[in-house]
């Protein structure tokens, strides 16, 4: 798969933000073919952060969507703040 597809956006949901403020996590529509370990490893490539899970799911409009737990030494916020999302 090639790397620089995977993460096609980030999510700014009222849930989105949640997990980003309680779970340390942030949220991306990914491409549909991406396993997780991809997934990871593009996370902790582009942000310099390493992830601890990666949880995800297929949503209605068919689109996968990709919840990434990032370990205590890192903050989510961060993440968002380059991402733009905050």
């Amino acid at each position: 798969m090639k790397n620089s597809t995977i993460l096609e956006a980030a999510l700014t949901t009222e849930k989105a933000i949640r997990l980003l403020e309680t779970e340390n996590s942030v949220t991306f529509i990914v491409d549909r073919r991406a396993s997780k370990n991809e997934i990871k490893r593009e996370v902790e490539r582009i942000f310099n952060v390493k992830v601890e899970r990666v949880n995800t799911m297929i949503t209605p409009k068919g689109k996968k969507k990709a919840i990434v737990k990032l370990t205590k030494e890192y903050k989510a916020m961060d993440v968002a703040t380059k991402l733009g999302v905050l």
